[in-house]
């Protein structure tokens, strides 16, 4: 078991398996100044996955009992903690309830409330970049690796009757093991839905790219396995092939992110578009800190723009280096094309080494969403050749 040090000023905890990597934790001291919430910290709780259940239970027990601990982001184990925690819960909200998950935890009037947050959040994401009316107009398919609490929140939001035709073709879930399936098969016969849906068992890669490869035109292909971030790796191998004009969302915004990389190689022989978790990130934890907080943060607009902005400090930029091979004289104007301004150029006989300082301001039309798609806009911005490594 783990002692627990008690909260000294109001406290939110990440509950995560690699929470010291997070952005949120440079992230949140600047919203929580822009949001008047000065005296406050955050601290993150680490499991690994599937982890003992006294361990969950213990986690939640010390926030319900520590006056200065106000709650929690609960990511990855949302489904094990809310099995673990069930009983210690005064409060379960209906979503949290439907989709047997906990992924916040607050106190209202002396009683520990559990909340599932990822139907909205996920919903503002989806939204945001697919634009209204965009399964009506295509007829496009939802495929999601993985069937966690991500998925079961997407496919509610995205396959309930109240969207009226705008709803999938078909959805395909699948997952490595069939105990998630059966869950989320069991949770998607109490949603009122005609889409059909189908639950496939992948213990590996060869099943997904099958399933990716009988995908309609259009279609939405989502990482939700935490593949990439987790774990590392991807659910596809490097020969799937996206349908054409596909969307490829990775719900990960940070790790190795082989699932965007691949997807970035086919971006323009597919026609694809390809997002991160970044914005999905961004809804997450503002649904969060409003519930636990009990604050008013809006979810677009002025205010809304205004709290993307706040984590533009120095630890939020983006370095890239890189050996570019010959066309020096292009580069200045290639990389002010990104938004980036060249620090350094250091010229050798048969390459250039170019330090860039990416603008990561936290907007998401402007956000930096990792190595591989900066990358890929140096190649298609230069038309060469080049090799690098990133920091953040």
């Amino acid at each position: 078991m783990r002692i627990y040090e008690p909260a000294a000023r109001p406290t939110l905890y990440f509950i995560g398996v690699t929470t010291g990597k997070s952005s949120i934790m440079k992230v949140f001291p600047a919203w929580a100044d822009y949001l008047g919430l000065r005296d406050t910290e955050i601290r993150g709780i680490d499991f690994a996955i599937h982890d003992d259940p006294a361990l969950y239970r213990q986690a939640v027990e010390f926030i319900r009992d520590d006056p200065l601990s106000m709650g929690a982001l609960v990511t990855t184990h949302k489904i094990d903690l809310f099995h673990a925690c069930r009983d210690l819960f005064d409060i379960i909200d209906p979503h949290a309830t439907l989709m047997d998950e906990t992924s916040c935890i607050s106190k209202r009037g002396g009683k520990l409330v559990c909340h599932a947050k990822d139907p909205i959040s996920s919903g503002l994401a989806i939204d945001g970049f697919l634009g209204r009316g965009y399964f009506e107009r295509t007829g496009a398919e939802l495929f999601s690796m993985g069937a966690g609490g991500s998925t079961i929140a997407i496919t509610w939001h995205l396959m309930r009757a109240a969207r009226g035709k705008d709803v999938p073709s078909r959805i395909v879930v699948t997952n490595r093991s069939q105990p998630r399936l059966d869950e989320i098969k069991r949770i998607h016969e109490q949603v009122e839905s005609e889409v059909p849906v189908e639950y496939i068992l992948a213990p590996t890669n060869a099943e997904n790219d099958a399933v990716l490869s009988g995908l309609q035109p259009g279609s939405l292909v989502i990482n939700a396995t935490g593949l990439g971030k987790d774990a590392p790796g991807s659910p596809l191998s490097d020969t799937a092939i996206f349908p054409e004009s596909a969307v490829a969302w990775d719900l990960n915004y940070r790790g190795d992110l082989v699932f965007l990389d691949q997807a970035n190689r086919q971006r323009q022989t597919r026609n694809l578009q390809v997002e991160d978790g970044w914005t999905y990130f961004l809804h997450g934890w503002t649904q969060v800190i409003a519930e636990v907080f009990d604050i008013r943060i809006p979810t677009s607009g002025p205010e809304f723009n205004g709290l993307t902005y706040q984590g533009e400090a120095e630890s939020h930029a983006t370095r890239l280096y890189l050996r570019v091979l010959g066309a020096e004289e292009r580069i200045p104007d290639a990389l002010a094309q990104m938004w980036c301004n060249t620090e350094s150029l250091i010229a050798h006989d048969d390459h250039t080494v170019v330090t860039i300082k990416c603008s990561c301001y936290l907007h998401d039309t402007v956000w930096w969403r990792g190595f591989n798609r900066v990358l890929h806009e140096v190649v298609q911005c230069l038309a060469q050749q080049c090799i690098g490594n990133w920091n953040r």
